[in-house]
């Protein structure tokens, strides 16, 4: 059975689907109008993973992520260049697409626009208005926050300790019955784009898109709403009033993960360790591979750490696997043999991690603790070491951490020196262990290292 935390009840439980095999996930996507930084990388992995293992169980999914393509930053940004909203967040939503498909994130089964929404947005609008639960104010249309019962429940806050504690992110407007109530619609402003609607022309706010945007393709109780722990207030907590102002069920199951720190700090322009996702793909040709295994080796609940030296010991994890594949390409072993206990128990030991509330650094331990056993199979010539192969790819792949392709060649000589220089400084801190793994992964590769008074060589025989 698979569980996971819930946000709402905030407890571990199980996920109980409105239909009984298909999973109907919303995740919350991007504002375009800058480079993703490495935070949106983070949560984009873990929706990711959660949708691929999700089908690696037996699941049909149905996965929706948004693109807010009308904002104040686009506005802004807009204005700056002296260009249209409609081009700045052209530009960005592809350079979004492109990194995603870089770092390995499957395409959602639908990315809806917000723009492409306005009419649902202003007719969901008029229902809650129509319930009696918002008013109109000459800057726009406001939910009125008192009416909708449990409404601080997903922050496990009263009003008044959110009124107490909100500060800068509530909507300034001395025409507010309350300060946390926000604009469901936003009154034109001179310059800016607009639609038509009953309360005069303006755009929504941006709350109502998500509302509109999930429960418009999803339907109502669908099954998991996930995004960023910055989201749960005021964005989530949010889009679940306004559904509950008119009676509809939302979300049976809230997901949210944890932010990242870069070089032991919250990532901020301000601190000079600000990095977005290009630039972190830019440096290395497996960085995408590499920071994939980061986001699994920290729990999708707990802060995640990125520095040069981590993505550097992921790197040479993840050539681990390339070897491991080769080893399996190169095996003279292809009768079919009995499936082997000691992958029935790799399995097991997968699945129960990732079941409960989706453990990826214990999944991922399983998978490299039997990339150890696959290869001493491959080294004693035991049919195992193949079985256990494919059982640690297949893993490994339910996670979307890809190989390389095992038909290409050994590998270029850069890559090589890595895993000498790594091995070297493994040995010079007495790390055998990690020493003799390297080596083991160059003897995989077909390398043979010699130590030498002068440093190791290494060759190809």
């Amino acid at each position: 059975m698979i569980s996971l935390y819930d946000t709402l009840s905030g407890e571990v439980r199980p996920l109980e689907l409105r239909e009984p095999g298909q999973v109907s996930l919303y995740a919350c996507g991007p504002t375009v109008y800058d480079h993703p930084h490495l935070g949106h990388a983070r949560s984009a992995i873990t929706y990711d993973v959660l949708r691929r293992y999700l089908q690696w169980r037996g699941l049909q999914v149905c996965h929706v992520a948004n693109i807010t393509d009308i904002d104040d930053k686009i506005i802004d940004r807009a204005r700056s260049q002296g260009r249209s909203e409609p081009e700045v967040a052209a530009e960005w939503e592809a350079v979004y697409r492109n990194v995603m498909d870089r770092l390995g994130v499957l395409p959602p089964h639908q990315q809806p626009r917000a723009t492409e929404w306005v009419d649902a947005m202003v007719a969901f609008i008029a229902a809650i208005t129509e319930a009696g639960k918002a008013y109109t104010t000459a800057a726009g249309v406001y939910l009125r926050v008192g009416s909708v019962d449990g409404y601080g429940d997903l922050v496990k806050r009263s009003l008044d300790e959110l009124r107490a504690s909100a500060g800068a992110r509530v909507e300034v407007d001395e025409d507010k019955e309350d300060p946390l109530d926000f604009a469901l619609w936003k009154a034109a402003k001179p310059g800016e784009p607009s639609w038509p609607s009953p309360w005069g022309a303006g755009r929504p706010g941006w709350h109502i898109e998500c509302a509109s945007m999930s429960l418009g393709i999803l339907g109502d109780g669908f099954d998991i709403h996930g995004g960023g722990n910055d989201l749960v207030f005021p964005h989530h907590t949010n889009e679940r009033a306004e559904a509950l102002a008119v009676g509809r069920t939302f979300a049976r199951h809230w997901v949210h993960n944890a932010m990242l720190n870069v070089d032991g700090t919250k990532m901020a322009k301000s601190l000079g360790n600000y990095r977005t996702v290009e630039d972190m793909l830019n440096e290395h040709p497996d960085n995408a591979r590499a920071f994939r295994l980061l986001v699994l080796q920290t729990h999708y609940r707990k802060t995640m750490e990125v520095n040069s030296e981590l993505l550097a010991s992921a790197r040479t994890a993840v050539q681990r696997l390339d070897a491991l594949a080769r080893r399996l390409t190169a095996d003279p072993n292809t009768q079919p043999v009995p499936e082997a206990s000691s992958v029935a128990e790799l399995l097991r030991r997968f699945r129960a991690a990732m079941d409960h509330d989706l453990g990826t650094p214990e999944a991922i331990a399983v998978v490299f603790d039997n990339v150890r056993k696959a290869n001493t199979g491959f080294d004693s010539a035991s049919a195992e070491g193949a079985l256990l192969a494919r059982a640690v790819l297949d893993a490994a792949a339910a996670l979307g951490l890809a190989v390389e392709d095992a038909s290409q060649s050994v590998g270029d000589d850069a890559g090589v020196e890595e895993l000498v220089s790594r091995r070297q400084a493994a040995r010079e801190a007495k790390d055998w262990a990690t020493a003799d793994e390297l080596r083991e992964e160059l003897s995989a590769l077909g390398v043979v290292v010699e130590d030498t008074p002068s440093g190791p060589k290494w060759h190809r025989p």
